[in-house]
């Protein structure tokens, strides 16, 4: 026979088991006495309802739809709910008997066999609401405004993973309270309760037929003791005032069963999903772990494949942690199956690929386990059998040779899950600094500066004494006293871990008083404090970041929320795909509808994320300085884009999906020359195509509003700081030029200093088109015919009165003779004066490329050129260690790039004299 090998055993380093091909129709009699034979209760069905084998093999063993199930009830006559009874019944043992038979001879996947058990669910409840309700209603009438009582499924029903022999948790709610409209009128309360009564019965009881479902009410508000149902009204303050940690976890999962379930969502899901990241709720889910655990150890369940170690359960915390985290904050967590959170976990980068890997094959595999556990007898268990022809039959069933072949993979497994699960949920033991934490901690010490440089010496801090006078003030201070309790008990644990931490990274005092910084600017957000506490992966992440730039820490102490950035699993540096990101950023951004405060602080997060992924690759030598540069101007060309949109849209109306036709945003400086930096403010034009001349004012209030939403300062900070001064006319000037005007001034009356701004121009963001016309028009400025030496006096002038008239440091690299502008000019100079004769100058390249193509060409020596286009990134570079430092000038020492300066100086006698 044809066989083809499970997946399951892959990469464990043994042989893999076998499944037999069981899909020929020749097959099926061999393959049904196998299911007869491997699941005791699936023979019992056959013997009692030799109609449904019949029916399985004439169909051979074809795949039950939803349409099938809702049929199979369709034939129950109207009004008979003891058909209706019967009829589920049957149609459970039909479904039973087809799962089983398809799933073991190897026809349905784990899909198929979840979804399916769902949707009986699913149509059973349903048919026995609505008959409870017909019955009901032709008695006491029907509710107000139409209600019906909408059935929540929550656990495994609610997420669409039914086990074959599973309880069903229900939570039943109705809209709002009022009367039926008959006779003998109830209230909704009373109305919805007798209608879930008799739901309950109709679905629960055991018949001679059997049973459909056994029905779990308990997590309903107040559980056994609550109402049967709630109204909209009740579950919404149960959720602000009554419900427990625990609760947000059941609910999660929480889904309307049959009907429209958009006003349920809108009360579970600020519960479930907080707006902040919620780290503060690891401790409580590692509560609700312990105590499923001891449950489990106490009635002997340690092989239980659900709650035992590695078992289900685990699976299943280890993904939802994340969903609790971070879903408020990121919609695409929040769904109810746990594999499809799995692999949203796994694309965010929030657990390491060979992890979500591990963790899908482990909860498939244990998932089918399970079912077959079930399968045997029709109990819902999830404990691994004693017996030794039970458990030949489990192995066999999952197509093992033996018992002990199938433990040895299990075994494996449920290591893999329990390694996952521990990395997210053990708590941080004490390290090295447990002495400097007693000493912190112990309210009947005395703290003293002096014995704590000792300590902090000790844990291997060179000069631990100014440390030890900030560790000192801050445990002293008054703020630190007014922290909540289990706020400072978080503190207290993290004060000794980030001077390990800081100690790893450098053992200077600058490390360690930065994360000080940091503690300081989160030590009343308990959620941040969680994170670095639950998460020394992170912990150690920000401190490599707080030893190699002290910009980057400011970064985080600043805006915490980055912090989470840090969760992710680190990898090696890829381009981004800006075009996805634009796409995802306006997706977030219109969720915000016109509230413009969340959008504009959207708008900074989201650079705010991308800057600080960038500083990460720059610092692990991923990314040097110039396709640093390049990405850091993509993002701001992409920010400049969607702002733009948006305040059209503010401006205009619309989606904001794209910007306003015939208006664009050109770049200068900088931004132009794609030689942004982390600290850059963006120098900005505006301009329109004068078919747009009858909305001028509209497009003027466009642009106002751009620089505002780029400006303001906000909670989450500042997006970019901007100049608008080299738009016509400067700060004289309109804010916005119409293209004619803006070609009349650059052709007519632009000073030779702005048509050098010129060759560092281009196109940003907004219309195309119009940039089109832009690039033609600086190609014409630029290739226009110049006196060449009056050209390159005016340079020369312009450069010696910036120098009598600026009052920097006469350290400063970009100011000083053969510094950063005296490059600059000289490269101006060439584009300038030498763009007619070779167009190919007038790209915009960058000074090293420009100055490597005019040594080709003749323009300047070669070996200057080449010493030029060297020392200009040695500049580049200088200027941006200073940045990752914070150093708002770049201060050289004595000698300090003398060489370099040298060729700029050489540079510059090239080109002017």
């Amino acid at each position: 026979m044809a066989r083809r090998v499970s997946r399951y055993c892959s990469g464990w380093g043994r042989g893999p088991f076998l499944m037999i091909d069981r899909t020929s129709p020749d097959s099926f009699p061999a393959a049904f006495e196998r299911t007869l034979r491997l699941s005791p209760f699936a023979r019992r069905t056959a013997d009692a309802r030799p109609q449904l084998a019949e029916a399985l093999a004439a169909s051979q063993a074809a795949a039950l739809t939803r349409a099938d199930l809702e049929a199979a009830l369709a034939a129950a006559p109207p009004g008979d709910t003891a058909a209706l009874g019967r009829a589920m019944r049957e149609l459970r043992a039909r479904v039973m008997l087809t799962l089983i038979h398809r799933d073991l001879a190897g026809l349905a996947s784990l899909d198929e066999v979840v979804s399916t058990v769902t949707a009986l669910a699913e149509v059973t409840v349903g048919a026995a609401v609505a008959a409870a309700h017909a019955e009901l209603a032709a008695a006491h009438g029907e509710p107000a405004r139409g209600e019906r009582l909408l059935v929540v499924g929550m656990g495994k029903l609610g997420g669409g993973e039914l086990n074959v022999s599973s309880d069903v948790d229900l939570v039943f709610l109705h809209a709002a309270e009022g009367d039926t409209d008959g006779p003998r009128p109830l209230s909704h309360h009373e109305f919805f309760t007798r209608v879930g009564r008799r739901a309950i019965a109709l679905v629960s009881e055991t018949t001679a037929d059997g049973y459909v479902f056994r029905v779990d009410m308990r997590l309903r508000p107040f559980g056994d003791s609550g109402p049967l149902v709630s109204s909209f009204a009740a579950l919404e303050n149960y959720f602000i005032g009554q419900a427990r940690p625990w609760e947000r976890y059941a609910w999660l999962k929480g889904r309307v069963l049959n009907g429209p379930g958009e006003e349920v969502a809108a009360i579970v899901r600020p519960f479930v999903y907080r707006r902040y990241l919620d780290y503060g709720l690891l401790e409580s889910l590692r509560d609700l772990h312990g105590r499923i655990q001891a449950e489990a150890n106490r009635r002997g369940r340690s092989d239980d494949i659900k709650v035992g170690a590695g078992g289900i359960r685990e699976c299943e915390f280890a993904v939802q942690l994340f969903q609790l985290v971070r879903g408020g904050r990121d919609a695409g967590l929040q769904t109810a199956s746990t594999r499809e959170a799995l692999a949203a976990v796994g694309n965010r980068g929030l657990l390491p690929p060979e992890r979500v890997a591990a963790l899908g094959l482990a909860y498939e595999f244990l998932r089918r386990v399970e079912h077959r556990l079930q399968y045997y007898d029709d109990r819902q268990t999830q404990a691994l059998p004693v017996e030794e022809g039970h458990r030949a039959a489990i192995a066999e069933a999952m197509d093992f040779p033996d018992w002990e072949a199938f433990v040895a993979v299990l075994d494996r497994h449920r290591a893999a899950v329990q390694e996952a699960f521990g990395s997210l949920f053990e708590r941080r033991t004490p390290g090295g600094a447990s002495a400097l934490l007693a000493r912190l901690t112990d309210p009947q010490a005395t703290l003293d500066a002096e014995g704590l440089e000792d300590d902090l010496r000790a844990i291997g801090l060179a000069d631990p004494k100014p440390v030890a006078e900030r560790l000192a003030a801050f445990v002293r201070s008054r703020r630190y006293h007014a922290l909540s309790g289990p706020s400072r008990t978080r503190v207290d644990r993290l004060l000794p871990a980030i001077m390990e931490a800081a100690v790893r990274e450098d053992t200077s005092a600058e490390t360690a008083t930065r994360l000080l910084d940091l503690i300081e600017a989160i030590d009343r957000r308990e959620s941040y404090l969680a994170l670095l506490d639950e998460y020394p992966q992170v912990l150690a992440r920000a401190a490599r970041l707080a030893a190699k730039s002290r910009w980057a820490a400011r970064l985080l102490a600043r805006h915490p929320i980055l912090l989470d950035e840090l969760t992710r699993t680190a990898a090696s540096f890829t381009a981004t795909d800006w075009a996805e990101e634009r796409r995802l950023l306006v997706r977030d951004c219109a969720a915000h509808g016109d509230d413009t405060e969340r959008l504009m602080d959207e708008l900074r997060h989201f650079k705010q994320r991308h800057v600080l992924r960038l500083v990460i690759a720059d610092i692990e030598g991923e990314l040097t300085v110039m396709p640093l540069s390049d990405e850091l101007s993509a993002l701001a060309d992409l920010l400049l884009d969607v702002v733009l949109g948006f305040a059209g849209r503010a401006v205009f109306g619309g989606d904001g999906l794209s910007p306003p036709p015939g208006f664009a945003v050109v770049g200068y400086g900088k931004l132009g020359g794609k030689e942004l930096g982390y600290g850059s403010d963006l120098d900005i034009v505006f301009l329109y195509d004068e078919s747009r001349k009858d909305v001028a004012e509209k497009l003027a209030r466009v642009a106002q509003r751009v620089n505002t939403w780029l400006t303001s300062h906000t909670a989450a900070g500042v997006l970019y700081e901007t100049d608008l001064r080299l738009r016509p006319d400067g700060a004289a000037g309109l804010m916005v030029s119409s293209f004619p005007a803006f070609r009349d001034y650059q052709a007519k009356r632009a000073w030779t200093w702005e048509h050098q701004a010129l060759t560092r121009a281009r196109w940003c963001a907004g219309d195309r088109a119009l940039g089109e016309r832009f690039e033609q028009l600086r190609r014409e400025i630029l290739a226009a015919p110049r006196d060449k030496e009056k050209l390159r006096g005016e340079i020369v002038a312009m450069r010696e009165k910036m120098r009598a008239e600026m009052k920097a440091d006469t350290r400063d690299l970009k100011h000083v003779p053969g510094g950063v502008i005296d490059l600059e000019f000289a490269v101006q100079a060439l584009v300038l004066a030498e763009s007619a004769s070779h167009p190919t100058l007038m790209e915009n390249k960058g000074n090293h490329t420009l100055l490597n193509w005019a040594g080709e060409m003749g323009l300047i020596p070669m070996p200057a050129a080449v010493a030029a286009a060297d020392a200009y990134l040695a500049l580049r570079a200088r200027t941006h260690a200073a940045s990752l430092n914070d150093e708002e000038h770049v201060l050289l020492a004595e000698g300090e790039l003398a060489a370099e300066r040298a060729a700029v100086t050489a540079l510059w006698q090239a080109v002017f004299n």
